[in-house]
Parts: structure tokens; C-alpha cells; sequence
């Protein structure tokens, strides 16, 4: 071999070495919590969802079924549960609500989206609220100039970064969501 050749083998060990791709950690076995038992809130630390083990996606041009999507929902929710919110962060360490989304839909669905949330509030078909399905990208108007994204995991639920607890489900009903509640859009 020729130092070149070594220098470029070193290179590509080096890389690849100590890095986890996203959406790739292993989730936990956790036991089932009761849905009905937890507030679903943003200051609330109770999640709503069980850990139960779900399938892995696989890219394809076909837009994943509702099936598919709650799978790869419940899964980016195993991941991720828990991480921190971390205004412009992008990893397990700390993330941002606008990012996060991109990393479901990227990572998950195999989609892509834009970065931040009012880029995002641009993308996609506008429905009515009583039309909300699972993978509806639902969004807040949680301040004069802030806005706040998750994704529904079903009609009632959202998954998203919470700026207070971190990655979790909260449900759409809670009174502080109903408050803000701006929109949502359906990707595809």
C-alpha cells in the first residue's frame, strides 16, 4: 500500500468512527402508561405513549400509510423522548422544534423539508383542524414573533420538541395548545 493509500484508508476509518446516524440509537423497552392517567401538557412531565417495539422504514417514492407513519411516529418518539430543547440545536444533546420535525420527516418518512418553522408554515396543503390526520405537521403561534411545530401521531396527539420538556406527546385538546393553535398543513 502507498502512504496515500493509508493516508485515505486512516481517513475514512477516522469518519466513520464514534458517529451515530440519526434516527439510528436503539430505543428503550418502557412498561405501557394509561393515556388517559397523563395531562397531556407542554409543562407536563407524564408522556402519554408505551414503548412498545415498531417496524423500520424503508425509502420508497410511495408516501408511507397512516399504519406506516404511526409506526415510524412511535418510533422517532423512542429515539428521541426525552431529548432536550435546544434553541438551533440539531442532535440528541438539544434539539429545536422546527428541526426536529425536519429530522422525522427526513429520517422517517424519508421526506424532505424546509429547516425553520416559518419555512415550514410555507410547505404543504392547508387543512381544517377537524380534518387533522397522523404526519399533519400542526402549528403554534406561541408568541408575537415565535411559533412553535410538531407532527400528529393521531387526531388528538402531536409529537414535538417541547421548549420545557423536551422531545414528548401532548395532546391537541390541552388549553394552552387550543390557545395558540395557528394551523396545520399536510405534507403530502
Amino acid at each position: 500500500m502507498t502512504k496515500g493509500s493509508l493516508i485515505g484508508l486512516a481517513l475514512f476509518l477516522f469518519a466513520g468512527c464514534g458517529t451515530v446516524e440519526r434516527g439510528t440509537i436503539p430505543w428503550e423497552e418502557n412498561s405501557p402508561k394509561n393515556p388517559s392517567a397523563a395531562t397531556p401538557s407542554d409543562a407536563d412531565e407524564n408522556d402519554t405513549r408505551s414503548g412498545k417495539e415498531s417496524g423500520t422504514f424503508v425509502e420508497s417514492s410511495m408516501p408511507p400509510s397512516v399504519q406506516e407513519k404511526q409506526e415510524f411516529l412511535e418510533l422517532a418518539y423512542n429515539d428521541w423522548k426525552g431529548t432536550p430543547y435546544l434553541l438551533g440545536g440539531s442532535g440528541y444533546d438539544g434539539i429545536d422544534c422546527s428541526d426536529f420535525m425536519q429530522v422525522v420527516f427526513e429520517d422517517y418518512f424519508g421526506m424532505q423539508i424546509p429547516r425553520t418553522t416559518r419555512e415550514q408554515l410555507q410547505a404543504g396543503k392547508e387543512v381544517k383542524k377537524s380534518q387533522v390526520l397522523t404526519g399533519d405537521l400542526v402549528f403554534f403561534k406561541t408568541g408575537r414573533t415565535t411559533y412553535h411545530v410538531g407532527v400528529m401521531i393521531n387526531r388528538e396527539e402531536f409529537l414535538h420538541a417541547s421548549t420545557t420538556n423536551g422531545v414528548k406527546i401532548s395532546g391537541l385538546d390541552h388549553p394552552y395548545w387550543l390557545e395558540t393553535y395557528l394551523t396545520t398543513k399536510r405534507i403530502y
